[in-house]
């Protein structure tokens, strides 16, 4: 097999070696078991009774019979195996001897002697015991050169953050750093995996002084059958039953003939603060920001600082002598922030000199508003606006989600609605919708804190074909997502979107990527709301959460 490596005929005598006793004949290993308790006690009863015998008649122990022969050798064979119980080599290699693996032996044993070899020692939940900080570190060993280089970062004769330009190696410079901290802390981080990432595509774009990597498992949801497609959906995430729960909604809502989606406004926001000597002033320049007349002209200014970025309104709002401006524009397939922040700088260079008393107090005043809960965002939206809706036959709510319609109407008025309501929830209308925003995120490269507005979400649920069925649909108007810029380009990230199809910025329809990858993220809430929700009613949630987010394994009793 080409690109794979073959085991050495050691390594395959090796694990023939490991096979079990009871692998021997095709009969199953209870059947097996008893079979070898029987004999060896009745062979054990009948020497007890020989050996009677013998004293009884004053007969030499040594002295044995042809049965007597027969009953040792059958008490040492069933002896052997109750030891291993389950496995002594040599014993399957009498009764099935096999050839040893050469080039030319069957594809199928060979990957099944490898998955034998690389099976985990130890099960998932299971960690090795802890080795402690100095003993890790005494065992790092570097190079000549590098070791004086770290001993420069660590004396701060060399800064930390300049080693990739110094060294031209981007990895190199994180194994240097990662040591020098190290020793700077005297605390290990062994867990912390360094191989594996390419430290040259991070430079300069997702992170600074690297020293490893984090993993977090990616599971599956799906298929999602929305707008007529189906979608494998990755999640990332380290919550047990998430990917499992919105896995059942999505199967809930294929049975049912498969959800839609709509995308009723696609813009990103930025709002500058200015200020002026009086109100008055501030006052003018919204009037002048807002007139229909001039803002084919600020359009012009602003578009000038991208072949994608178009400017679709302005809204002002007045504190005082401050004035706050908020910029709504489209972005192609770019989340965007960088693409709006160009164009406004460039309106406002272009402002001052209409404004000359105008004082730009910061490219962002929070009006915006970026990675905060804010009302602005929740009325008027930012990024792009999905409403996705679904119909579930009311047979497929009773077999798939074990609940029934009226019930999840009446929870959903309770919770979703009034309960957030008492609550005083900002865009907080739903059960967990943050949940499957943040998991489809961080496997797709998209900025996580951003979860905070693009999780707004109002879920509305309602009886429908005289109570028969179930309307269910989503509101989301912040769903700020991009498949170009920022992690979108990682390896991993990139594998993501490339499930989705949505890889990349689409060169016929600029946009039409990220707008897409929106309405999945919409979709995939609408099935985490369906079956949460309908876990909560039918009193699932806690056992599920026992079942797949608990461990039932006693860690502390494995030895490492």
């Amino acid at each position: 097999m080409e690109g794979r490596l073959r085991p050495s005929k050691s390594k395959a005598k090796a694990a023939a070696a490991d096979e079990k006793a009871s692998d021997a004949v095709s009969v199953p290993v209870y059947l097996t078991n008893a079979f070898f308790f029987t004999v060896f006690f009745s062979v054990v009863y009948f020497l007890l009774l020989r050996w009677r015998e013998k004293i009884r008649n004053s007969t030499p122990l040594h002295v044995v019979s042809l049965s007597d022969i027969g009953a040792i050798v059958t008490f040492v064979a069933s002896f052997i195996y109750l030891v291993g119980f389950f496995g002594i080599g040599f014993v399957q290699s009498i009764v099935i001897p096999r050839a040893p693996i050469d080039e030319e032996d069957d594809e199928e044993e060979f990957d099944r002697l490898m998955v034998k070899e690389d099976s985990p020692k130890l099960p998932c939940a299971a960690a090795p015991a802890p080795k402690s900080d100095d003993d890790i570190l005494k065992k790092t060993e570097v190079s000549a050169d590098d070791e004086e280089i770290i001993k420069s970062v660590v004396e701060g004769k060399i800064p930390s953050y300049a080693l990739e330009s110094k060294l031209g190696d981007c990895h190199r410079a994180a194994a240097i750093r990662r040591e020098a901290l190290q020793r700077i802390t005297g605390k290990s981080l062994e867990g912390l995996p360094l191989e594996g990432l390419d430290y040259e595509s991070i430079l300069g774009q997702c992170c600074e002084m690297p020293v490893g990597y984090v993993q977090i498992p990616v599971g599956i949801a799906g298929p999602l059958l929305l707008d007529e497609c189906e979608y494998s959906v990755p999640m990332a995430t380290t919550e047990g039953c998430l990917v499992a729960s919105t896995n059942r909604g999505c199967k809930a809502i294929y049975a049912s003939g498969g959800a839609t989606s709509s995308l009723y406004r696609d813009a990103m926001t930025r709002a500058p603060v200015v200020r002026f000597g009086s109100a008055k002033r501030a006052a003018e320049l919204k009037l002048f920001l807002e007139d229909p007349l001039n803002f084919e002209t600020l359009s012009l200014v602003f578009n000038s600082s991208s072949r994608f970025g178009r400017l679709q309104s302005i809204k002002c709002a007045v504190a005082g002598k401050n004035l706050y401006i908020r910029f709504s524009c489209s972005t192609g397939d770019a989340m965007g922030m960088n693409m709006v922040s160009k164009g406004v700088q460039n309106t406002l260079d272009f402002l001052t000199n209409q404004f000359p008393d105008m004082d730009v107090m910061g490219i962002s005043g929070n009006y915006c508003s970026d990675k905060k809960p804010a009302a602005v965002n929740w009325i008027e939206g930012r990024g792009k606006s999905v409403v996705c809706e679904a119909v579930i036959q009311g047979d497929i709510v009773n077999k798939v989600l074990k609940t029934d319609v009226a019930s999840l109407v009446e929870l959903n008025m309770l919770k979703n609605l009034t309960g957030s309501a008492v609550a005083g929830a900002l865009g907080g209308f739903n059960a967990h919708a943050s949940n499957i925003v943040s998991a489809i995120y961080i496997a797709t490269g998209q900025d996580p804190a951003q979860n905070i507005e693009s999780s707004h979400c109002i879920t509305m649920m309602e009886a429908v074909n005289d109570g028969k069925d179930l309307h269910v649909s989503v509101t989301m108007p912040c769903i700020e997502v991009g498949t170009v810029g920022g992690g979108t380009q990682l390896a991993s990230q990139s594998a993501c979107l490339n499930l989705l199809g949505v890889k990349g910025a689409n060169k016929e329809a600029p946009g039409s990527n990220a707008r897409l990858l929106a309405t999945i993220v919409a979709g995939s809430v609408l099935a985490g709301e369906l079956s949460l929700m309908s876990a909560i009613a039918a009193g699932q949630l806690v056992k599920s959460h026992m079942k797949y987010n608990r461990s039932n394994k006693d860690v502390a009793s494995i030895k490492s």
